[in-house]
């Protein structure tokens, strides 16, 4: 790939993907990046799939946080399959959205999430500063009425509908990823609610370092930035399926690389959206 490229498009990569026909475009991590974000959709869009039975779009989660244009990001997340050129699209929560509604609902995790998703780290006060900065309120507090005034019920719905994995065929798309030591229908089972333990959207170690396979499936997962991911797999390429996983977040609001794929039975290529600021 050329990587002084505004777009890259990988060649074709052989795979056991058995996705029942689909042609399906996985987009990872974005953090707020809404030019990347608009130009990997726009490819997606004009992307021929001939002999697909249906078109699907997967969003793998942490949309938001730390990036220039947060909300943004959210409105173009949103829009449906008609705006996208898909037959289906499923969004997928990550941490980072699992935060922003662990803090603006009334549950017993809100307080400890708002601190961590205010948190220099977690980046999430860009996401507060745009939602004061639309409203007109420059000291409103986190919550549900602002979240929804600012972007509007039907955002906030698809917020609160997010699931968290979606699989096709042996293909499982996460967040974060799988424990193998638990059974995969528990632990993608746990709810949202349940903040840390819903490991689902937070898991690296157990998951990235693992060799031996999750009974069958290919994950398809975000997350894991190239820095962290080299360092868990020893992989120079972190877009490379090794040993049934395929990582798919290109480092964004670090990188200026918003990372997909698009998969097919028996292959897959990575697409990568943005000019990097400094390497990854």
């Amino acid at each position: 790939m050329d990587r002084n490229a505004a777009l890259e498009v990988s060649e074709w990569r052989s795979a056991r993907f058995d996705v029942e026909g689909e042609s399906i475009f996985a987009v990872g991590d974005v953090h707020g990046c809404a030019r990347e974000l608009q130009m990997l959709l726009a490819t997606i869009a004009a992307t021929a799939t001939p002999g697909a039975s249906r078109r699907r779009l997967v969003y793998l989660g942490d949309m938001i946080d730390r990036g220039p244009e947060n909300l943004e990001v959210l409105r173009l997340w949103a829009e449906g399959e008609a705006c996208r050129g898909v037959d289906r699209i499923d969004r997928i929560m990550g941490n980072h959205e699992q935060l922003l509604l662990l803090t603006t609902s009334d549950g017993p995790h809100a307080r400890k999430a708002e601190a961590m998703w205010l948190s220099e780290r977690m980046g999430g006060e860009r996401v507060l500063e745009e939602m004061r900065a639309s409203s007109g309120d420059a000291n409103a507090r986190p919550s549900l009425a602002l979240l929804t005034d600012v972007l509007g019920q039907d955002v906030v719905g698809h917020l609160h509908g997010m699931r968290s994995h979606s699989a096709v065929g042996n293909a499982l798309f996460v967040h974060g990823g799988l424990d193998p030591k638990v059974e995969p229908e528990e632990f993608l089972s746990r709810p949202w609610t349940s903040f840390t333990d819903a490991a689902w959207a937070w898991i690296m170690q157990g998951f990235l370092d693992w060799q031996g396979g999750f009974g069958g499936r290919i994950v398809v997962h975000g997350h894991t930035p190239p820095a962290k991911h080299r360092a868990l797999t020893g992989q120079e390429d972190p877009h490379l399926l090794m040993f049934d996983r395929l990582g798919l977040d290109g480092g964004s609001a670090l990188t200026s690389i918003v990372a997909g794929a698009q998969i097919e039975d028996g292959r897959y290529r990575v697409m990568r959206a943005g000019t990097p600021r400094r390497p990854d």
